[in-house]
C-alpha cells in the first residue's frame, strides 16, 4: 500500500485558503490530566469558575455517558461554558462524537463556528487510521477558514479499536494537527474481544503465578498483571517518535484510589504526560503522580549543573552521570518548569 501522507513540501501547508497555517511543533502546555466535564450538567457549568482554577485541561463531553437524548444539550452546553469563562492557561478541549455518529459532523460544525477562537483541542474518538485525521483536519481548514479562526485547532486520538492500535503510527504521522493520543481501555476491551468488564487498571485473573514450593497442593502467590501494558508501549512509541504527546485514558472505579495511582504511575513511568480525571478525586491523584518527585528534580538539577553542555562524565553521589543521564534529567527539569508555572507550592518544593 502507498503512504496516504502528505508529502514532506507540502505537510504543513494549510488545507484551506485563509486557514491558519499549522504549528510547526506543539504549543508547550501542562496537562497532567484531562478533566472531564458533561456540558449538559448545569449544575456542573455553574461549578467551573472553581475547576478551571484546579487543573490543567477542561474537557466538554460530547459522546460516551451522554444520553442520546442530550447530545444537543450537551453540544449547546459546551458552547456556552467556552463562551463564559476565560480559561487562561487552562486548555479547552471537546470530544466529539464518532465520525460514524448521526452528530459528529453538527458537533463540528457548531462548535468551531462558534468558539473555534477558544477551543484548543478537538479528541476524536474510536480512530481505526489516517483516513479519519485526513478527513478531520480537512474540515476543520474549511471551518477555520469560513469563520476566521486565527490559530489551528488540534486532534488528539483515542486509540479503542484493535484496528486502531494496528495503524497507530500512521495515525501519529497523519497531520501537523496531531497534538497526542489516549487509550481507551473500556471499547478497545471489547474491540479485542478481551474478557474484562473493567475501565482501565489490572484484572486479577490476569496474573504470573509463583513457582510451587516443597508442598504440591500448598496456596502459591499471584502477581496481578497489567492488561494495558502492550498498548501503552506501543502508543508512547509512536507519539514520541512523531513528537506528539502519549495519555493513559480513563480509570474507571473512582472508590479505588490506591489502584488508580498505581495505574497512572505505571503510564507515566512508560512516558505518558497525563491522564484522564472522571472524577474530581481524581485531579489530585494525576497532579501527584504526572508531577516529577522533588528529590528527583533535585537530583537531576544537580546533573545539568555538573555538566552543562551535556557531554562527558561525572561522578555524583557515587554514580557515574554520562550524555544519556543528562538527557533523562532534562526531561524531569522542562517538565518541573512547565509543572511550577502551575502550581505554585510545587514550584516552591523544586526550587524554580
Amino acid at each position: 500500500m502507498e503512504n496516504a501522507s502528505r508529502m514532506p513540501s507540502k505537510f504543513y501547508a494549510p488545507l484551506a485558503i485563509g486557514a491558519p497555517d499549522p504549528y510547526r511543533s506543539l504549543p508547550v502546555r501542562i496537562e497532567r490530566m484531562i478533566h472531564f466535564v458533561p456540558p449538559h450538567n448545569a449544575k456542573i457549568r455553574g461549578k467551573l469558575g472553581d475547576i478551571i482554577k484546579q487543573v490543567d485541561v477542561i474537557l466538554g463531553n460530547l459522546e460516551d455517558a451522554i444520553p442520546a437524548g442530550e447530545k444537543e444539550a450537551a453540544r449547546q452546553g459546551f458552547i456556552s461554558m467556552a463562551e463564559e469563562h476565560d480559561y487562561g492557561q487552562t486548555g479547552l478541549w471537546t470530544r466529539v462524537n464518532c465520525l460514524n455518529s448521526p452528530w459528529a459532523l453538527d458537533d463540528i460544525i457548531e462548535i468551531v463556528s462558534k468558539v473555534g477562537n477558544k477551543v484548543d483541542v478537538i479528541m476524536l474518538p474510536k480512530v481505526e487510521g489516517p483516513w479519519d485525521i485526513h478527513y478531520l483536519d480537512q474540515l476543520l481548514a474549511q471551518l477555520e477558514a469560513a469563520h476566521g479562526v486565527s490559530r489551528p485547532i488540534l486532534i488528539h486520538a483515542i486509540l479503542e479499536t484493535a484496528e486502531g492500535v494496528k495503524n497507530v503510527d500512521s495515525i501519529a504521522a497523519a497531520s501537523p494537527r496531531m497534538h497526542g493520543m489516549s487509550l481507551g481501555p473500556a471499547d478497545l476491551a471489547a474491540s479485542r474481544g478481551m474478557k474484562t468488564t473493567r475501565v482501565g487498571g489490572g484484572h486479577p485473573d490476569y496474573a504470573v503465578v509463583a513457582d510451587p514450593g516443597e508442598q504440591a497442593d500448598a496456596p502459591r502467590a499471584a502477581f496481578q498483571q497489567d492488561l494495558w501494558h502492550y498498548t501503552v508501549g506501543k502508543m508512547v512509541d509512536a507519539c514520541m517518535a512523531y513528537g506528539i504527546k502519549p495519555f493513559y485514558g480513563p480509570f474507571g472505579d473512582f472508590s479505588d484510589k490506591v489502584a488508580c495511582e498505581s495505574q497512572f504511575r505505571n503510564s507515566f513511568l512508560q512516558g505518558c504526560l497525563g491522564a484522564w480525571s472522571l472524577h474530581p478525586s481524581q485531579v489530585e491523584i494525576a497532579k501527584k503522580v504526572f508531577s516529577p518527585d522533588v528529590e528527583e528534580v533535585a537530583f537531576a538539577k544537580r546533573i545539568l549543573e555538573a555538566m552543562p553542555d551535556g557531554t562527558g562524565a561525572v561522578m555524583i553521589d557515587g554514580k557515574m552521570q554520562d550524555d544519556a543521564t543528562w538527557k533523562q534529567a532534562k526531561v524531569i527539569v522542562d517538565l518541573a518548569r512547565l509543572v511550577a508555572k502551575k502550581d505554585p507550592e510545587r514550584a516552591a518544593a523544586y526550587g524554580l
